[in-house]
């Protein structure tokens, strides 16, 4: 990476998905599907629900860069799908996840108990299952697709999940969320509070319309997280979105 947030992801994102595309193109292929983001779509906490129709507003040079290849992809002759998977989870997952989990393996009562903004997580075999489901759609796709587990959880709901996994209490007491963001925001952390604790909720209609049928729910796949890491069974993904 250069430094230079805009030009790295632009190179990354966008130009090489591109350029990966034409390529699939000389060689015949049926359909392109490209991992695009929730953060095509939106920045990392949003009021109301996010769908395909609700028009990409993305915050950051990540989100533009993956904005920017769906666009570029639109303008090619191939069949090509976009999915914009919100974060994801799973066994080896980096990121805001692993810092939840960290939290969660504390032996103390946390002050998360007042956050009530629900967000939409996604398990990787959740997101394994949507990529087969978009390969084997008979017709035409050509746009993007919002992948999302179908139940929305606070973060304390996180927190209480994880911590059943480990066999534990919730263990989650009441602070009011503005005093707990301000205290994030006094202590540098104000981005994280909005990247875990602020409003994401996106709605996965359009692929259920396709087939698509999650089999992990998000309360129990926070759990079996848990417990495979614990069991030191964990092989590391990178986290997307």
């Amino acid at each position: 990476m250069s430094g230079v947030p805009e030009d790295d992801y632009r190179l990354l994102n966008t130009e090489s998905t591109i350029g990966l595309a034409r390529a699939a193109q000389r060689a015949g292929v049926r359909r392109f599907v490209f991992l695009s983001s929730i953060r095509a779509q939106c920045g990392p906490s949003t009021e109301g629900v996010q769908t395909e129709a609700v028009p990409p507003q993305p915050t950051d040079a990540y989100g533009r860069s993956k904005l920017a290849a769906e666009q570029g992809l639109a303008e090619l002759n191939i069949d090509w799908v976009a999915l914009r998977p919100v974060v994801v989870y799973g066994p080896g997952v980096k990121g805001n996840i692993a810092a939840l989990m960290r939290l969660a393996r504390l032996p103390y009562p946390l002050p998360l108990g007042g956050v009530t903004a629900k967000r939409s997580l996604l398990s990787v075999d959740n997101l394994a299952d949507a990529i087969a489901c978009v390969l084997a759609a008979p017709q035409p796709l050509r746009r993007p697709l919002i992948v999302a587990d179908p139940q929305r959880l606070t973060l304390p709901g996180m927190i209480t999940a994880m911590r059943h996994g480990l066999g534990r209490r919730p263990g989650v007491f009441p602070v009011p969320a503005a005093l707990l963001h301000a205290a994030c925001r006094a202590v540098g952390r104000g981005e994280l509070y909005d990247r875990v604790a602020g409003p994401l909720v996106a709605d996965a209609a359009a692929l259920h319309a396709l087939g698509w049928t999650p089999g992990v729910a998000t309360e129990a796949g926070l759990a079996d997280l848990m417990r495979t890491e614990m069991n030191g069974r964990g092989v590391e993904v990178e986290a997307i979105s």
